[in-house]
């Protein structure tokens, strides 16, 4: 969006150079990419953010610079010269898409005289990119610049009947537009008809039928809204981009046709000669309700770290249209008296009334924005974020230290897995073990699966530690290390059986062993590793953690190679297993060398 300084400082008063305005504009969150000369002008090219269309004017700017000049905004609302006579007696309109066009008005200019634009017109719509058409497109393309509220001019002789429909296209319909392109309608699409043909794409573009011509002298001014959704598919089926569409796809000031269509009708007459009906038709069946929206004063610098005065913070909102709930008049920014002034500072929260043209403000935290960022993010203190207090050991972790470091003395590596597996890896033999005591049955209810895995296909929670030391273990012997001994310490998982309660997490100890063993005072493996190895290991690990002596029962465990395996107890209660791995299991994982295993429940440990 190409701004004018000159025509700024006609909207409210400034005292920036054009390079400081700029300067506070980008502090303020607006974004002016580029300022650059034309002639006795300066233009401002701001980048206008998707739920901004209110700063696809020099208004909406006006309104952003108000706050940092503390001028009020100056617009010219005069109402046009008038003939005898009301619009309804010359056209008439009729919404048959009240749903795709909430609002449509009309007004009539009657001998006018089609010519060139006055020499100020002209410069200051060059000035921001637009070419010169003729005196009635140009005020038309004048008042959209100014106001961000799209127009269109319809020759009024031209329409058959003389009356305007707003309805959704017919199949087979087309129409020529301005840029002299037919193009085929369909019947989502909005259009505005006379009483036989669509003249125009709403919304988008007029049609080449009923534009105006130097023969005009009966003028037709429309100004609507449009419902954003609408204007949005039709300009991307039609493959056609104007400035008209991206203002309404934006969504215009739903409450704003009525002053742009008087301050066009008014320029029209100034400009171009005629006068003007006594009124517009303003169809508008279901008027919209603005937001109010409560502001607590004390949540601003708890969001955003600005302290700002409520005084400042009201000030700011006015500037920028949104004023407390009962001051409101009609859309029009109202200062309020003094006295109203102290009274609502005082209060801790005030309501505040979303200005139509700012669909962008919702909710409390939209208001706090906008204070925020005219007060100065700039003025943010850089602070440490406060600490939530000193940090602290689990418990049990100094037994939990002593066994690693007495592990890892013996030669065994500490091993990390994740917490989800492949499915496949219980599927193998390891069955839901809820308390590395009990086996539970191969139900996929019993385990805790997850709903969005981030690794594919591993989409259970581990409920032992072996799937995951196996698999280590496997990928030391694809890369050429046979003798491999790790232990684990970590969380297991079980559904939990009964409903509606959380899954069952307990804290498990694992150790696998295999390949060569390491004696005593040697830095080479002399023999192999066998259960009594493993069994020390444990044994060494409960001793550093300040345990009972841990009680070893031979007996079958399902997924432990028959005759080599136990069940570990504490005080006589099964907290475990070890042994040597099945052989279905271990040719599963491709194993060639015995692999020892053991396993007990921490948790339990610690009780």
């Amino acid at each position: 969006m190409n701004i004018s300084y000159n025509w700024l400082r006609e909207l409210v008063a400034i005292e920036l150079t054009p390079g400081e305005l700029r300067e506070r504009l980008t502090m303020a969150g607006l974004e002016v990419e580029a300022l650059h000369e034309a002639g006795d002008d300066f233009v401002l090219e701001m980048a206008v953010l998707s739920n901004r269309a209110d700063l696809l004017s020099h208004l909406g700017v006006a309104r952003e610079a108000s706050v940092m000049t503390g001028g009020a905004v100056r617009l010219s609302l005069e109402e046009p010269k008038r003939i005898a006579g009301k619009t309804e007696d010359l056209t008439s309109v009729d919404v048959q898409a009240p749903d795709l066009c909430p609002r449509f008005t009309a007004r009539v200019v009657r001998g006018v005289k089609i010519g060139p634009s006055p020499a100020w017109l002209a410069e200051r719509l060059q000035a921001v990119g637009q070419r010169s058409i003729n005196n009635v497109a140009d005020i038309t393309n004048y008042v959209m610049l100014e106001l961000g509220q799209p127009l269109h001019a319809f020759d009024l002789d031209k329409l058959t009947e003389q009356r305007i429909v707003v309805r959704r296209a017919r199949a087979g319909e087309r129409v020529q537009t301005l840029d002299e392109v037919e193009r085929e309608l369909h019947p989502e699409m909005l259009v505005i008809a006379d009483g036989v043909r669509p003249v125009a794409v709403a919304g988008v573009m007029g049609g080449a039928e009923t534009e105006i011509s130097e023969t005009t002298t009966s003028v037709l001014i429309e100004c609507a809204y449009f419902a954003p959704v609408s204007i949005r598919r039709t300009s991307r089926a039609l493959e056609l981009r104007t400035e008209a569409s991206d203002r309404f796809e934006r969504g215009v000031d739903y409450e704003g046709q009525l002053r742009a269509q008087t301050r066009t009708v008014a320029l029209i007459c100034e400009l171009a000669g005629g006068a003007a009906t006594e009124d517009a038709i303003d169809v508008y069946p279901n008027r919209s309700s603005p937001p109010v929206i409560e502001l607590r004063f004390s949540r601003v610098g708890e969001l955003t770290g600005v302290d700002v005065a409520p005084r400042e913070a009201l000030r700011i909102l006015g500037a920028l249209g949104v004023q407390p709930s009962g001051r409101e008049q009609n859309g029009k920014e109202s200062a309020g008296n003094a006295a109203e002034v102290k009274d609502i500072t005082n209060s801790a929260s005030v309501n505040f009334v979303s200005p139509s043209w700012r669909t962008d403000i919702r909710i409390e935290e939209d208001l706090i924005e906008e204070v925020a960022r005219h007060a100065g993010y700039d003025k943010i203190e850089a602070m440490l974020p406060p600490s939530s207090g000193a940090g602290e050991y689990r418990a049990n972790e100094d037994r939990r230290r002593a066994a690693r470091r007495t592990l890892t003395a013996g030669g065994f590596d500490e091993a990390f897995n994740f917490s989800f597996i492949d499915a496949a890896a219980h599927d193998e033999g390891f069955e839901l073990l809820p308390t590395l005591t009990q086996q539970a049955g191969e139900n996929d209810a019993r385990f805790v699966t997850l709903d969005n895995p981030i690794i594919e296909g591993a989409a259970r929670m581990r409920a032992t530690l072996l799937p995951g030391l196996l698999a280590s273990v496997r990928h030391n012997f694809n890369h050429g290390t046979r003798d491999v001994c790790l232990f684990e310490m970590g969380r297991v998982f079980a559904a939990n059986t009964e409903p509606g309660r959380l899954p069952v997490e307990r804290e498990a100890f694992a150790l696998v062993a295999t390949g060569g063993a390491l004696e005593q005072g040697t830095a080479a493996a002399s023999r192999e590793s066998d259960f009594y190895d493993l069994k020390g290991a444990l044994d060494a690990a409960a001793d550093a953690m300040k345990l009972s002596a841990l009680e070893f029962k031979a007996e079958s465990v399902k997924h432990l190679r028959e005759g080599q395996a136990a069940s570990v107890l504490l005080g006589g209660q099964p907290v475990g297993f070890i042994g040597r791995l099945a052989d279905a299991i271990a040719a599963a994982y491709k194993f060639r060398q015995p692999v020892y295993v053991a396993e007990v429940d921490l948790s339990a440990l610690f009780e």
